[in-house]
């Protein structure tokens, strides 16, 4: 696994949660933006005052006293200077579009990196509808925010005191008459903040829902329409549409809406410059112009009235990116360091009247007491719902416990989950494979494991020669394109291929005949040699040969070897007795 400087990516590590250091850390691109922006918006002053230049020229050609010559050499000089500043123009925003871009790629790595370091309980408890709106939506809004508000700084801020101050030199009075009006638009946009962020909230929150809803109905479409229920989740499924499209709209509204209204505004002074500024033509005004002069006054003002309503229009812009980063800054802290991980030695297990229960929840076992060797494998079975799981899932500190749960001596809560990933593998109910290759799924991108004897082990060999790619044929979504038993073997592949000193597995072989299943335990007793094997199942042909038994029922526990089980618990003996039947009649 590569490091941080290896990667290649210039990422806010010391302060993710902090706007500047997004600023500081893209500071060369920025830099390019700053020197060009500079350029191209003090260069926009020359627009208006070739715009004049070129009016009063074509005057005097009218009158006699200028030829075409003159004019022709006016306009070539007019296209080269404003080709010039176009081109620091089209440099600026090249930059802008990279900084935003180097900005967005660091904010979702940073997102994404605390995000695999979530507990299942910490991401099921989020919803996987709002944290795909957050790790997508939300950083693109957030970023698109600063994009604007880096451009606009130039195109706006600068821009509006480049024409300011040239508006102050023609006609000072007259330019503080009309630069009463902008201020207006502005205050106008600083009054819609609470309307913009509460409706940008709530559009934000409804696509959370619609993307969980979308998620629920195309994974349980199949369920969904066995049942006959179709027709019902597809009316809630329309009711989340309809009010995404409400929000979605009001949203909207409050950005798109506003701008012709501010742009209004603004240009209302053009009143006063058409009434003070013809007084001045006539020389009975507070200045003496020209035709040149009127026309240089009119249009800068006129660019400057714009770029006033795009200021304010960037003020919803930036409340907008303020809802979508107040939700994505929780998530915006520094990633614990990645390094390469080593599997620990063999660990002894010793549990002492330990039991679980979730958060929140009334305990769902207890008074368990069992020491464990490596080279050992103990069968853990029970009835539907008695808390076969939960013991595995404490393991992976998913799960607290009560009572004491040792490791070398050592209690698991007591451990890093660095150190415990080291001592402890799992495989749970769901497969969890990638969307990728078998080979991919198995190896997880370690070169040295070999794959083929890995598949070999789970009796997977076979099947996976016969497809149409061998061991690089794509699983599909979730490894939809492979059965039920092919997804449990390609997951035990992974599982044993990264063997760690105590593995955990949760109803392997619920998906095998028995013969496969015979096949795949010898090759777990051959391998369990150095290591702990807690085997968690329902399916009692291979009890009768594990080293020890747990049975759980009612919150209750009872240990010991499996001829002791037979003679302490009935309900085990019977069960026991079923399966040995049901196998001497298959």
């Amino acid at each position: 696994m590569c490091d941080r400087k290896e990667s290649g990516i210039r990422t806010a590590w010391k302060k993710p949660d902090q706007i500047g250091s997004y600023f500081v850390t893209e500071w060369k691109p920025l830099l390019a933006v700053t020197v060009s922006g500079l350029i191209y918006n003090i260069g926009l002053l020359a627009g208006p005052w070739f715009e004049g230049r070129l009016a009063q020229c074509l005057l005097d050609v009218f009158a006699g006293e200028k030829f075409f010559a003159d004019m022709l050499l006016l306009v070539c000089a007019y296209v080269a200077v404003i080709g010039f500043v176009q081109g620091a123009r089209y440099i600026k925003r090249f930059y802008v579009r990279r900084f935003a871009n180097d900005i967005n790629r660091s904010m979702k790595q940073v997102l994404y990196g605390n995000l695999v370091h979530k507990s299942v309980g910490e991401l099921e408890k989020e919803g996987a509808g709002s944290l795909l709106t957050k790790a997508v939506s939300d950083v693109d809004a957030c970023v698109e925010g600063i994009r604007k508000f880096t451009t606009e700084l130039f195109d706006t801020g600068i821009a509006l005191l480049a024409y300011a101050a040239m508006l102050l030199w023609y006609d000072w009075r007259l330019a503080l008459l009309c630069l009463l009006f902008p201020p207006f638009s502005y205050l106008m946009a600083e009054k819609m903040k609470t309307v913009v962020e509460r409706s940008n909230a709530a559009y934000k929150e409804s696509a959370g829902r619609l993307n969980t809803a979308t998620l629920d109905r195309a994974g349980n479409a199949v369920t969904y329409r066995i049942y006959g229920c179709e027709k019902q989740r597809s009316g809630m499924y329309e009711k989340q549409l309809e009010d995404y499209e409400k929000t979605a709209v009001r949203a909207g509204m409050q950005v798109v809406a506003m701008p012709p209204l501010y742009q209004v505004i603004s240009m209302g002074s053009t009143v006063l410059i058409l009434y003070f500024g013809s007084k001045n033509v006539l020389n009975s005004g507070w200045a003496v112009w020209n035709i040149a002069a009127f026309t240089t006054f009119l249009s800068c003002y006129g660019k400057l009235a714009v770029k006033s309503s795009k200021a304010a229009k960037l003020f919803n812009s930036v409340q907008k990116a303020n809802v979508s980063w107040k939700r994505i800054r929780p998530l915006l802290t520094e990633p614990p360091e990645e390094t390469e991980e080593k599997t620990a030695g063999a660990v002894s297990l010793k549990l002492d009247q330990a039991g679980g229960a979730y958060p929140g929840g009334k305990q769902i076992f207890g008074g368990l007491t069992i020491s464990a060797e490596p080279g050992q494998i103990i069968g853990v079975t029970g009835p539907v719902a008695c808390g076969k799981s939960t013991l595995g899932k404490i393991f992976l500190g998913e799960v607290p416990y009560t009572g004491h749960v040792l490791l070398n001596g050592k209690e698991l809560s007591e451990y890093s989950d660095k150190e415990r990933r080291s001592m402890v593998g799992w495989q749970g109910h769901d497969p969890e494979l990638l969307t990728d290759s078998v080979r991919n799924n198995v190896a997880l991108g370690e070169e040295q494991i070999d794959v083929g004897r890995e598949l070999s082990r789970v009796c997977l060999d076979r099947e996976v020669s016969e497809m149409e790619n061998g061991i690089d044929t794509l699983v599909g979504s979730r490894g939809v394109r492979l059965s039920g038993g092919q997804q449990a073997r390609t997951a035990l592949a992974r599982t044993l291929s990264h063997a760690k000193p105590l593995i955990v597995l949760d109803d392997p072989f619920a998906a095998l005949d028995r013969n496969t299943e015979e096949e795949i335990f010898r090759e777990l007793k051959a391998m369990s040699k150095d290591r702990i094997i807690l085997l968690i199942s329902h399916r009692l042909y291979l009890f009768d040969q594990m080293d020890q038994v747990i049975w759980m029922e009612n919150g209750q526990t009872q240990t010991g070897t499996h001829e002791k089980m037979l003679q302490i618990v009935p309900e085990y003996a019977n069960l026991c007795k079923g399966w040995k039947e049901g196998a001497d009649h298959a």
